[in-house]
């Protein structure tokens, strides 16, 4: 980005964060994540406990105990209201709650693309000179993690994206993935003519390595680029048609492949990365970073270790720093960030404490470089939507020298496999979660979840969202959760005393 861009682009900065400081209490809040950890649950859970959390107290449910401004009784109540940005696609809350408590219950889609909600907290100051009533904005922004991994390439040239590509697709883990790919990008002569035929057939073959990486079965954690698994308008263009080449140092020739696939990640930085950055990451607040561990602990010690280095480069991202009055009118900085392990209702929660471990672990490089800059880092185990409980599950006579399970109870999704069995989502089943290791360091040896031999391996296993208790308005109470409100008091909490 050249001096004048950059000086450009922190005007706009500054005058935006101004007009928001001078609106009064607000806070934009990023929620990302990489595939399948959670983000749209997350934020579906995360606004109707908030806008329901009124209604729960009238039925003397205790739904964010954690929570102060909600446990001291100091929250008058929350509402929705229009978003800011125009030209930003509308977080469609409505379509995701309906799904979570409609009468067939299913997971709602996935995040695809940037999206946006604003809600209005209105709630009792309690300390001080501040004392009275008074309410928060918070503008939730929802993005693919994905994305997130493609702004380290803003200071990255083709030739050295080329090189950590290629050599991070040489890895065990990886190599048998890229086969393909790696095949024909070796035999292609980047120095030759250009040629759109061999470009797409490049790309394509690049693209199909970037989703077989990133399978339940491998649970690998993309390499950028993000956008050529989620790309929208713009599938097809030029600017997603590229891909890594191995070449010597050099400039490269006139109207050669080298020369094409170059100018192509450079338009990919410049009309997708970039705005990107400039138009919504930069001007965060708080992060909330969902992160699937478990998929990575079930997949072994590849898995893990990539993972690490993903959520390194992620955080790596952030704008981070202590916040200040100067800093939030003039150039917001990321002044609190919560990574969170999801689906933490799959295991028993003597486990949970294990899984924070483990995730703390993952993200130390990260904590300690955040840290040093003055923002605040938290991590969590937590499950937005709590789809199961638990039970203790009897052995029984014929098992009478065993101990009993400490199992936990849930309805598998509708075509749902275990051990031949088919589940038709109707019908409950206790199945046994295995545990974590306690010495965190074992997941990169492969100890993830200890599974007792000859067990049926439950560890995929998806359940259906949980049924709803009906408050007296005939309206749906928001789902049990496991450590939401934890998180929402790290990420809001201050801002409501």
């Amino acid at each position: 980005m050249s001096t004048f861009s950059d000086f450009l682009f922190e005007t706009r900065s500054a005058a935006s964060a101004l007009a928001e400081y001078v609106r009064g209490n607000h806070l934009r809040l990023g929620v990302t994540g990489l595939s399948r950890a959670g983000k749209t649950v997350f934020i579906t859970a995360m606004v109707e406990n908030l806008v329901r959390a009124a209604a729960a107290a009238r039925e003397n449910e205790r739904i964010l105990p954690v929570f102060r401004v909600h446990a001291d009784g100091r929250m008058i109540g929350a509402r929705l209201e229009a978003q800011p940005d125009d030209h930003v696609p509308r977080f469609a809350w409505e379509d995701h709650l309906a799904a979570l408590t409609g009468q067939d219950r299913h997971w709602p889609d996935s995040t695809r693309r940037i999206s946006e909600l604003r809600v209005t907290i209105e709630f009792e100051r309690g300390q001080g000179w501040r004392q009275g009533r008074s309410d928060l904005t918070i503008d939730i922004v929802d993005y693919p993690g994905e994305w997130l991994l493609d702004l380290p390439l803003l200071t990255k040239s083709y030739a050295q994206w080329s090189r950590d590509t290629l050599e991070a697709s040489a890895s065990a883990a990886r190599a048998p993935l890229a086969a393909d790919w790696r095949a024909a990008t070796l035999a292609a002569s980047p120095e030759g003519p250009a040629s759109e035929e061999q470009a797409q057939k490049l790309a394509g073959l690049f693209t199909d390595y970037l989703r077989a990486a990133r399978a339940d079965r491998y649970a690998l954690s993309t390499l950028p680029p993000g956008r050529f698994l989620m790309p929208g308008d713009m599938e097809g263009s030029p600017a997603l048609t590229f891909a890594p080449l191995r070449f010597d140092d050099g400039e490269a020739r006139e109207g050669s492949l080298r020369a094409m696939m170059e100018r192509r990640y450079e338009s990919y930085k410049t009309h997708v990365v970039r705005p990107f950055f400039r138009d919504h990451f930069a001007r965060l607040d708080r992060q909330i970073v969902l992160v699937d561990a478990l998929s990575s602990l079930n997949s072994g010690p590849a898995a893990v270790r990539d993972l690490e280095t993903a959520l390194t480069e992620v955080l790596m991202a952030f704008r981070a720093g202590k916040s200040s009055i100067l800093s939030t009118i003039f150039r917001p900085k990321i002044d609190r960030i919560l990574f969170a392990a999801t689906k933490a209702d799959h295991l028993h929660h003597e486990s949970h404490d294990r899984l924070e471990a483990i995730l703390r672990m993952l993200v130390a490089r990260a904590i300690a470089r955040a840290e040093d800059v003055g923002a605040r880092v938290d991590v969590v185990a937590m499950a937005a939507v709590r789809a199961t409980r638990e039970a203790l599950v009897k052995q029984g006579r014929m098992f009478a020298d065993r101990a009993d399970l400490e199992a936990i109870v849930g309805v598998p999704l509708p075509g749902e496999t275990i051990d031949g069995e088919t589940f038709d989502g109707a019908g409950e089943v206790a199945i046994y979660p295995g545990d974590l290791p306690a010495d965190p360091k074992l997941v990169f040896r492969g100890d993830g979840l200890g599974v007792p031999a000859g067990a049926a391996d439950y560890r995929f296993v998806r359940f259906r969202p949980p049924l709803r208790k009906i408050a007296s308005d005939g309206k749906p109470l928001p789902a049990p959760s496991i450590r939401l409100d934890r998180a929402l008091e790290f990420l809001l909490g201050d801002r409501l005393l």
